[in-house]
Formats: C-alpha cells, sequence, structure tokens
C-alpha cells in the first residue's frame, strides 16, 4: 500500500535510506524531492512514444510497451546503479502521481527483499504539500531581516552568522542569483518550482523557536517570486540596519561583481533599460565609464544615482521596527566578522 503524507514535514521527516524518482530525466530536472536520485524507468523519449501510442492508437498496446520498457530499464538500474544495497535497504519510490511506474518499479525491488515504498499520490502530492507550506499556511518562523544599501555584503554576512550558530535563510543562494540587476550567476537561476522545493525544504529543517535571519529582499530575486507565506513574514520582519561608507561599499562591489563588470557588452545590455528611469545623460555617463574600463567609477555612480536612490524610496513606503543600526567600517573580513558578532549579540538579546 503507498504511503500518505499529510504534510510537508512529515514527509521531509521519513526514514527512507534513498528517495527514487522513477519520472524521466525532463521531469526531474524540472522539480524533484531534495534530496532524490533520478532513475528512470522510462527516458524522455521512450515516454514521449508510449503517450504518443496512447492516443493516437490504443491503451493496450501503450501499456504493452510501457511494460517492456520499464521491466528492462529497472533490470539495468537493479544491475548498474543499485547493485551495492545490501538485503535492510530502505527505498521511497516515487513518479508523477504514484502510478504505474512508480508501483512497477516497486514490486520489482521487494521481490528481491528490499523494502521498498511508494508515496501515494507521487510528486503531484509533493507539490501540493509544497503549495501549501509556502502558499496557504502562515510559516512558524521568526524572520529577522538583514537591511542596509546595496554593498553592505548582507550575503556574505549570512555565511558568519551561520558559522557562529545562527540559523540563517540565504535566499539568493537558493535562487542563485545575488538579487539585483547585475545579479545574474553562472548556471542560471532554477525553475520556480525547484526554488521552493529547496526553500521548502530549508525551512523545514529550521527551529521555529529560534530566530532565522534573512536579507531583506524584493518580492523577486531575478525572475523567481517569493511565495506568499515568506514573502508576508519578511515585510513583518524586525530589521538589523547595516550601514557602511560609499568607499567601503564600492570597494565590496567590485570585487563581488568583477564577472558582469568586466564584460562590457552584457553591462551595457544591462544598464540599457534603465534610460526610461535614469535619463538618457546618466546612463550615457555610465556607457562611458564602461568605455574607459573604470570599474571603481562606474560602480560608484551607479549606487548614488540607482540603486540607493531605489532603497530610499522603498524605505520610505515600509515601516519596519529596527533593532539595531551597526556600521561596519570595513567590509574586508576583518570587518564582517565584527559586525556578525554584534548583529549575535542582538539576536541574543531578549
Amino acid at each position: 500500500m503507498a504511503l500518505k503524507f499529510s504534510n510537508l514535514p512529515q514527509l521531509y521527516a521519513h526514514t527512507f535510506d534513498t528517495i527514487i524518482d522513477v519520472r524521466s530525466p525532463a521531469e526531474y530536472a524540472g522539480d524533484h524531492l531534495p534530496g532524490a536520485i533520478n532513475l528512470p524507468v522510462l527516458d524522455n523519449e521512450e515516454r514521449a512514444k508510449v503517450g504518443t501510442i496512447y492516443v493516437q492508437q490504443s491503451p493496450f498496446l501503450a501499456r504493452k510497451l510501457g511494460a517492456a520498457l520499464v521491466f528492462r530499464n529497472a533490470a539495468n538500474h537493479i544491475e548498474n546503479h543499485l547493485s551495492q544495497h545490501e538485503g535492510d535497504w530502505k527505498p521511497l519510490i516515487y513518479c508523477w502521481r504514484g502510478g504505474q511506474r512508480s508501483g512497477s518499479f516497486a514490486w520489482v525491488l521487494q521481490q528481491i527483499g528490499w523494502r521498498a515504498e511508494v508515496v501515494d499520490g507521487g510528486y503531484r502530492t509533493y507539490r501540493r504539500l509544497v503549495k501549501r507550506y509556502l502558499y496557504d499556511d502562515q510559516l512558524p518562523h521568526h524572520l529577522v531581516a538583514l537591511d542596509g544599501y546595496t554593498g553592505t555584503a548582507k550575503t556574505d554576512l549570512l555565511d558568519h552568522l551561520s558559522a557562529r550558530g545562527v540559523q540563517v535563510l540565504d535566499l539568493e543562494g537558493l535562487a542563485n542569483h545575488r538579487g539585483s540587476l547585475l545579479g545574474d550567476r553562472p548556471g542560471g537561476q532554477p525553475s520556480q518550482k525547484a526554488f521552493e522545493s529547496a526553500l521548502a525544504a530549508t525551512l523545514c529543517r529550521l527551529d521555529p523557536a529560534r530566530p532565522v535571519v534573512v536579507e531583506a529582499e524584493s518580492s523577486k530575486i531575478g525572475a523567481l517570486i517569493l511565495p506568499p507565506s515568506l514573502w508576508t513574514a519578511l515585510r513583518a520582519a524586525p530589521r538589523i540596519q547595516i550601514t557602511a561608507s560609499i568607499s567601503a561599499r564600492t570597494g565590496y562591489l567590485v570585487s563581488a561583481y568583477d564577472d558582469i563588470l568586466s564584460d562590457s557588452a552584457r553591462l551595457k545590455d544591462r544598464l540599457a533599460p534603465l534610460r526610461f528611469h535614469r535619463g538618457h545623460e546618466i546612463v550615457d555617463s555610465w556607457m562611458a565609464l564602461i568605455d574607459a574600463g573604470d570599474k571603481r567609477a562606474l560602480t560608484q555612480a551607479l549606487m548614488e544615482q540607482h540603486y540607493d536612490l531605489a532603497y530610499a524610496k522603498s524605505r520610505r513606503s515600509q515601516a519596519a521596527n529596527v533593532l539595531a543600526e551597526i556600521k561596519t567600517p570595513t567590509l574586508d573580513a576583518d570587518g564582517l566578522s565584527a559586525t556578525a558578532d554584534r548583529i549575535a549579540q542582538v539576536l541574543d538579546q531578549p
């Protein structure tokens, strides 16, 4: 009998040795349960072929071909990917909706003696649980937001805080994006569903009884949207304000964004749409600094003429509770370490 899970934390608290996603590689790439391995019983082409036969010829022919392919691929997985497991191995298996693919694969593993089980409803059940957790229910966590102008090294501060045992939620890390117009990272962003899977898994691992420090973000990080429960909690979160001089922020950003600052063509392409917001004269001055190769002057100009203005406008529209304002004189390792110590002290206060 397939296993039923009533909520996401219950699913993540499973006691199985391995989670196996038997969907096609394309389905798996779009999103999957965190930690699941992909052992497809039908690859992309085979799944498409079976589906076409089901629609254009007959369900019987499709099932007959599908069964042959499923058991052939299952045999290959057992021989090549699962042969190292002992008799007490416990895998949890799922497909799209907990039907024939996962059921067939689990049956084969059970005949060997492995304690295989199937997720009732498969991936569709998992997505419903993620949606409920991130879209419908109120988050149980107490968020504290690190706030501050662009270039105050808030993401790096999260790493320093994590090393001190503070609970952190690195949204930009999960989204693989630095959260700004120039924030693209190598590899691109995950899908919205994959982002939500990683986000939900991270939140479920955090202790709701302790504060969770997160960088203050807008409702979008790159192309990804923060789910409603998180966005609601983030907007209401008390702030710890990080400040630093324009000189310190400039130096930090020149180093942190060296990849795009060194790519003149891509940089110009990203900044060109800001003509509508900042005017031709200002954007033309940025283009001249790009042509001159003056990364530091360009970075400071972007902060003073764009990023700081946008941040100040967003702050005026919020009425956040500021727990503390911490000025860091430098944004090198020593300065960030000292700032992290002060943040941890604020969090320890009753």
